[in-house]
């Protein structure tokens, strides 16, 4: 199916045309049982506020970097404490819940860094683990390293849900584009990009990666994250947000402390968005020539034309 078969698609489905979500920025605490507490007041007030679905950050459920207390708390996702509290919550208010994600043990014995959508009933509709891990060097801090405890996702999830078609991303997956256009290309309205940005890197790129994400794509992003200092010494960025297909800021948090928001998505408006600037549509095939600008190039060869008299 080509990209223009997948947004008539999305024209003709008997889809909501709306979604109502409430996004939450978190100061998620080295323990599960402070951010369960957080998370049932949060969506308490979603469901008061008749929302669809509550969206909540990257390491929703535990930030811990210690590495012995970490390998006390984290379990599998089947006897997660917090997972089986979200499920709860969900069901009790009636409400979807997008995990954002949190930290689960594997086989191995290594941590995945898991994303769930939880639907209204408590079940649970997809499952993500974050493909790419955040290793990175920056000046005057140490390295982070989440490949030393974490093993990477290998599956992108794309989510068939009664609003039509959701890409699951995590974090650091933000810079790599293609995650997101292969989404777009296949219909995804909206994606997710939960978040515990730090400081240096959200005050440089978050905003710019966002927007940049929603424009290439005419999609809606939903950016929930991390905001403060937590217990383990972290210092996360915040200004979770929502941005439109048009690459229009709907919501900021900022990033001073946490904080909810509830808003009403158009999901229509992905299909505007695409029409009116249908870079899925015109997108080519093309190859990569490497041409060594070291050396002239040869001139083209004359064509040989015959002299043709009327």
């Amino acid at each position: 199916m080509g990209v223009a078969d997948f947004n008539r698609e999305l024209l003709n489905k008997s889809m909501r045309k709306t979604l109502r979500i409430s996004i939450l920025q978190m100061n998620s605490s080295n323990r599960h049982r402070p951010n369960v507490a957080t998370v049932a007041a949060a969506a308490s007030l979603a469901g008061s506020e008749n929302a669809d679905l509550l969206a909540l950050p990257e390491a929703s459920g535990l930030m811990n970097r210690v590495r012995e207390e970490a390998r006390h708390l984290v379990s599998t996702e089947e006897l997660d404490p917090y997972i089986a509290a979200c499920r709860e919550l969900a069901s009790k208010f009636r409400i979807w819940i997008h995990l954002g994600s949190t930290p689960v043990a594997d086989d191995s014995g290594r941590y995945r860094n898991r994303s769930l959508l939880i639907d209204n009933q408590g079940s649970i509709r997809a499952r993500y683990d974050k493909i790419h891990l955040f290793d990175v060097f920056l000046p005057d801090r140490p390295p982070t390293g989440e490949s030393k405890r974490y093993d990477p996702g290998t599956d992108a999830v794309l989510v068939d849900t009664p609003w039509g078609l959701w890409g699951l991303s995590i974090c650091y997956d933000l810079r790599f584009p293609h995650l997101y256009r292969d989404y777009a290309r296949r219909g995804a309205t909206l994606m997710f990009a939960p978040s515990a940005f730090t400081v240096p890197t959200g005050t440089a790129h978050w905003e710019i990666l966002l927007r940049s994400r929603a424009i290439e794509n005419g999609s809606w992003i939903v950016a929930p994250a991390q905001v403060g200092k937590h217990d383990d010494g972290r210092i996360t960025y915040g200004h979770s947000m929502i941005v439109s297909p048009w690459g229009e800021v709907a919501v900021d948090l900022g990033g001073s402390s946490t904080g909810q928001a509830t808003a009403e998505l158009d999901l229509e408006a992905a299909v505007s968005a695409r029409n009116q600037i249908p870079s899925l549509k015109n997108a080519r095939e093309y190859s990569i020539r490497r041409v060594d600008a070291r050396h002239a190039l040869r001139p083209f060869k004359k064509l040989q034309t015959e002299e043709v008299h009327a």
